[in-house]
C-alpha cells in the first residue's frame, strides 16, 4: 500500500496496527478452548456475565471470561448450543448436535452425558414429620373458613322476601 503524505500513511499504520491487535486478542488458546468445552459438556449449560474485562470466568477459573463467551458465541453460530441473554447475563444450552461436536473434539465416549441429561436420582426416604409446638392443641385447628365451609344443614343464602328488581338498564341496554 503506498498513502500520500507522510502524517497520513503514519496515522493509516496506527490504525492498522490497532485493528491488527484485536484480531490477534481474539485467537482463544487450545487449552482455554478445552477448558471452555469440557465445562460446557459437564454441565450442559454455561453462563457468563456480560463483563469483557473481566480478569477470569467464575465457573472456568483459568480463562478470561472475553474467551468464554467468544467460544460460545462461535459454538451458537454453528447451531451447538442455544443463547439467551437476560439481565447482563449470557446462558447458553447445549443442543443434541452440540453434544456430538463435543463428544468428538474431547474424545469421549457414548456413555458419558451432560448432567443436564441425566435423570436425577428418587430419594429413598421421606422427611420426617415436623415436631409440634409445646401448647399446640391436639387436634385441628378451628377458624373462620371451616365455620363457614361446615354450614351446611343451615340455611345459607338470601332470605324468604328476596325479591331481586331489574329496571331498564342504562348505555346500550336501555330501553329505546
Amino acid at each position: 500500500m503506498v498513502f500520500i503524505g507522510c502524517e497520513s500513511s503514519a496515522y493509516y499504520w496506527k490504525v492498522l496496527e490497532t485493528v491488527l491487535s484485536k484480531i490477534e486478542a481474539m485467537l482463544i488458546p487450545k487449552k482455554n478452548r478445552k477448558a471452555v468445552f469440557e465445562h460446557l459438556f459437564k454441565e450442559g449449560v454455561v453462563v457468563a456475565k456480560k463483563d469483557f474485562n473481566s480478569p477470569s470466568h467464575p465457573n472456568v477459573k483459568s480463562v478470561p471470561n472475553l474467551q468464554v463467551i467468544k467460544a460460545m458465541q462461535s459454538l451458537r453460530s454453528k447451531g451447538y448450543v442455544k443463547e439467551q441473554f437476560a439481565w447482563q447475563h449470557y446462558y447458553w444450552y447445549l443442543e443434541n448436535d452440540g453434544i456430538t461436536f463435543l463428544r468428538d473434539y474431547l474424545h469421549l465416549p457414548q456413555e458419558i452425558v451432560p448432567s443436564t441429561l441425566k435423570r436425577p436420582t428418587a430419594r429413598t426416604t421421606t422427611a420426617p414429620p415436623k415436631p409440634k409446638p409445646q401448647g399446640a392443641p391436639a387436634g385441628p385447628k378451628s377458624d373462620d373458613r371451616d365455620a363457614y365451609r361446615s354450614a351446611e344443614g343451615k340455611n345459607v343464602g338470601p332470605g324468604q322476601g328476596f325479591q331481586p328488581e331489574f329496571r331498564g338498564g342504562y348505555g346500550r341496554g336501555a330501553p329505546q
